[in-house]
């Protein structure tokens, strides 16, 4: 369904409710005996206990769908108190309805759409590479420091065989960077951001010629890399994935998968504490018009599980 089908249907479902709802106001009457009630109410319940445990569960293992669970669970909640408060309002437990549905049920509603929304736009801290992360790329030593986080400062030492002067200079002046953030309990933390490619025409002179030769080297060692999986494919077991396929998208089709894409890796790159088992992870995402549209470079379809 296309984004102008979907506010078609919306737009009439709500133009429609209009007078269905005027009509219920005249014609439904006040009290109504119904059977059934035991078992509406009951099944309602267990529906929002079914639903607080299957986002808890989509939630721990950051999964997307997690953020529409979460939306419905806390509609859900109003409609519990709505129903609570409204069709106990005659009854002796009026009050207990409307203190629960204050400070349990709606509270916990606003929760769940905080937390959906934090799922969706929680992004990581967005820049463009300037001059003195250029310098700290040039440094070997900096990127021996921040392969071994997070540490202490003197574990960051002993792994590296850096002195601790040099450790101490490199990790402060990570930090003026925003790359590292030192903890309550001493150790250093690599701090994830996304870091856009520096434009050589921004620059004049030697610092635009020293911007074109790390873009230049940044590429060549991305080259390198991708060769380097390509034949070591069959030695990485369940640890290797890698999806390919060509469509035809828009300029803003395409601007939209990059967005989903990297909502994706920020839901991973977001972790507080380092998993049991885990490994460190090249991730790359590249999406570009191949040369003449040759279809031989990018097939439609998506190869299966692998590099390809």
């Amino acid at each position: 369904m296309t984004r102008r089908m979907l506010l078609t249907v919306l737009v009439g479902a709500a133009v429609l409710l209009v007078p269905w709802t005027v009509y219920l106001a005249h014609t439904l009457p006040d009290r109504f005996d119904t059977g059934q009630w035991r078992l509406a109410w009951v099944g309602f319940d267990i529906a929002l206990l079914l639903s607080f445990a299957a986002a808890a569960w989509l939630g721990l293992n950051r999964r997307r769908a997690a953020v529409p669970l979460l939306s419905a669970t806390a509609a859900m909640l109003c409609c519990d108190a709505w129903f609570d408060v409204m069709l106990g309002w005659t009854s002796p437990e009026r009050w207990s309805s409307v203190a629960l549905a204050v400070f349990v049920e709606l509270p916990a509603a606003a929760l769940l759409v905080f937390a959906s929304r934090r799922l969706l736009g929680d992004a990581l801290p967005r820049r463009s590479v300037t001059l003195r992360d250029i310098a700290l790329r040039e440094d070997p030593r900096y990127q021996r420091v921040t392969h071994v986080l997070p540490a202490g400062a003197a574990e960051v030492a002993r792994r590296t065989g850096l002195e601790r002067a040099e450790v101490t200079e490199c990790l402060e002046n990570l930090r003026a960077n925003g790359f590292v953030r030192h903890d309550r309990k001493g150790n250093w933390l690599p701090v994830p951001q996304e870091l856009r490619e520096p434009k050589p025409d921004d620059y004049d002179g030697a610092d635009r010629q020293r911007v074109t030769a790390f873009l230049d080297a940044k590429y060549a060692e991305e080259v390198a890399l991708l060769s380097w999986a390509a034949e070591h494919r069959d030695e990485f077991g369940p640890w290797a994935m890698a999806q390919r396929t060509s469509t035809r998208l828009t300029q803003a089709e395409l601007r939209e998968l990059d967005a989903e894409y990297r909502e994706l890796v920020t839901r991973y790159c977001r972790r507080r504490r380092p998993g049991k088992g885990e490994k460190e992870i090249s991730v790359r995402f590249y999406a570009f018009p191949p040369p003449g549209g040759h279809p031989g470079l990018g097939a439609p379809g998506v190869s299966p599980t692998g590099f390809s």
